[in-house]
């Protein structure tokens, strides 16, 4: 009982924490750009007669922009901290089935050979990544769902998909221009509309997570001790799988490819507060949002007058860590 409440203090003071830091990195976001404001400029453009430019620029540029970060963060990385459930490997991320590959073929094929229905990318999007999903687990099914066949299955659709995305590129190559920020994860010129659009999508998804937490605890036990505590394995495999498709997928309709924030995220959160998902969604869920808005910051203020992507900088990021973590789970076998 001393050991349980030790641990629940402990996750509530990391998630404190890290709350902590999401406001100071909203607030220094705030003043970061094109164009560099004080703090004293933007309280005075908020909450007194200051400067009519300066509050539009927040308005409707800076404050969508912070909003749409975090919760693109914590959608990528509670789909994440689902997947790794449901494979049970924290090398699990949303890509393993099929989001990104579905989401980026539906959305290249919109611009490159219908560019005059830009407007249909978002939509399209999530329903590509939606339908790779289900065709994945169509082919993954075997009289049951195993972690192995799931990881195979989307292995063999993301390369397909690849190949697809690869030619479409290769043919169309005069007109990428409009593609490279939907494939590179861009947070640039998002507005209250998008925020509706990831709102509508990722709050419902977020919430539902909470009520997979016992099934996500059952499954880390393995299939045999999750079907003793009454839990049907396959389904509840599906249903967890499904959630986190729907979480990445509505990322990816409104901001395009991002990778690594559900595979570093979960992982980080699991060393702070343990493999439990009661402690690790919400912790996992805040974490996400403050890897988003610190990497969208950082890649505003990296290079003077040049902005990268989000994607990129998850990708320059997220890659080293990804080896450590393979370094570090090898080293944990062989002992």
């Amino acid at each position: 009982m001393k050991s349980s409440r030790v641990s629940l203090l402990r996750s509530l003071g990391v998630q404190v924490i890290l709350l902590l830091v999401l406001c100071l990195i909203a607030l220094l976001s705030l003043t970061v750009g094109s164009a560099g404001y004080s703090l004293a400029e933007i309280l005075d453009a908020l909450f007194r007669d200051g400067s009519q430019t300066v509050r539009d620029i927040l308005l409707h540029l800076r404050f969508p922009r912070i909003i749409v970060a975090m919760v693109v963060g914590a959608c990528l990385a509670t789909a994440g901290a689902l997947l790794q459930a449901v494979m049970r490997n924290p090398l699990a991320d949303p890509g393993i089935i099929g989001v990104s590959a579905g989401a980026g073929t539906a959305a290249t094929t919109i611009l490159l050979l219908f560019p005059n229905a830009a407007r249909v990318v978002p939509m399209a999007a999530f329903i590509g990544a939606m339908v790779t999903c289900v065709l994945i687990y169509i082919l993954a099914y075997d009289g049951g769902i195993s972690p192995l066949r799931i990881v195979l299955a989307g292995v063999a659709i993301n390369t397909v998909l690849g190949g697809y995305n690869a030619m479409l590129r290769l043919l169309y190559s005069d007109s990428l221009s409009s593609v490279m920020a939907f494939m590179n994860g861009s947070l640039a010129a998002k507005s209250w509309s998008h925020v509706k659009l990831i709102l509508a999508y990722g709050i419902v998804g977020l919430v539902l997570s909470f009520l997979t937490v016992r099934g996500a605890n059952a499954l880390q036990l393995g299939d045999e001790m999750a079907c003793n505590l009454g839990f049907n394995v396959s389904l509840t495999r599906i249903l967890l799988s499904a959630l986190a498709a729907y979480l990445a997928a509505s990322t990816v309709a409104v901001v395009g490819m991002i990778g690594f924030i559900g595979l570093v995220v979960p992982h980080i959160s699991r060393m702070f507060v343990g493999s439990d998902y009661r402690r690790l969604l919400p912790t996992s869920m805040l974490l996400g949002a403050v890897v988003a808005l610190g990497g969208d910051t950082l890649g505003r203020v990296l290079i003077k007058g040049l902005e990268l992507p989000l994607g990129i900088i998850m990708a320059v990021l997220g890659g080293p860590f990804f080896l450590y973590m393979l370094r570090r789970k090898g080293k944990v076998r062989r002992a």
